[in-house]
């Protein structure tokens, strides 16, 4: 199967699919030491890329180019990645899809906000007209060949949240994404106007929606659960923490112990990277 493919069927299985936020190389490496799956998240990108929120900063070659250098390193990996609105336009939405195919992505997620974006936990979102964003994503579902495409709504009034949900799920699209749904009520709402579409939850630490886990999800009808962040913020915390230890160390590093990590165990980690360590895939999984 090729790389949508292996998404679909990882969707389809029983249980409740998770894909791991990750923001770098470095991260997407350790995320790979534990998780099938990974979900290139615009907040982590924007953070890591540009150092900026995730308010509309990406540009797309940015986005492509860190695909590209993923699969070339998890070659078994499913990726999922954030498109935001498609970069603005429709036919911008179009290419970066086909690009992001031909580069080996699994599927996208594209959202029917409008400018300036937010992120999908946070207040003031905005989102386009309905048929203007049944258009794009329309244009998105035929431009692409095999990719999975999840439909994302941010409405935020309960009634076009459910309005959204159920037009979105009439379309061609994979996967249907609620972000920032605010209650376990609200999983079974969307879930019932749905009926049998996939149903995608994110979760983010500090977000609206509630912490739930990947059993809990799976009973409540959840698919696929994408986690944007925990790379992210796990990183801003041991970083602060490390460089605060060795300001009041003087500048001492601690010492090295067999659980630490040290120039030995990152090489180790990284070297199993390298294209050339990896088993051949099949040719019609490098699609």
């Amino acid at each position: 199967m090729n790389h949508p493919d292996r998404l679909r069927a990882a969707i389809e299985a029983a249980g409740t699919t998770p894909l791991i936020g990750v923001f770098d190389m470095f991260s997407a490496s350790l995320a790979a030491r534990h998780y099938d799956g990974m979900f290139v998240s615009g907040f982590g990108f924007a953070a890591s890329h540009y150092g900026l929120p995730d308010i509309g900063f990406i540009a797309w070659p940015d986005i492509v180019g860190f695909v590209q250098r993923l699969r070339l390193a998890f070659p078994q990996q499913h990726l999922l990645v954030d498109i935001d609105d498609g970069y603005v336009d429709p036919e911008t939405a179009c290419h970066v899809v086909q690009q992001l195919e031909a580069v080996g992505a699994s599927g996208v997620i594209l959202e029917d906000q409008q400018r300036p974006r937010r992120c999908g936990h946070v207040d003031g979102k905005q989102v386009l007209p309905l048929e203007e964003y049944l258009a794009k994503l329309d244009l998105v579902l035929q431009a692409r060949r095999d990719l999975v495409v999840v439909a994302r709504t941010d409405a935020t009034e309960e009634e076009e949240i459910l309005r959204r949900a159920k037009a979105l799920a009439a379309t061609d699209a994979d996967v249907i994404l609620v972000d920032g749904v605010r209650s376990v009520d609200w999983i079974h709402k969307v879930r019932r106007v749905i009926d049998d579409k996939p149903l995608l939850f994110n979760q983010i630490a500090g977000g609206k929606s509630p912490r739930l886990s990947l059993g809990e999800l799976h009973q409540l009808g959840v698919d696929v659960a994408i986690y944007s962040t925990p790379c992210l913020f796990a990183a801003q915390t041991a970083i602060d923490r490390a460089l605060d230890d060795l300001k009041r160390a003087d500048g001492r590093l601690p010492e090295h112990t067999p659980d630490a990590v040290g120039v030995t165990e990152c090489l180790a980690l990284l070297e199993q990277n390298i294209s050339r360590h990896h088993d051949p895939l099949p040719a019609d999984a490098v699609r």
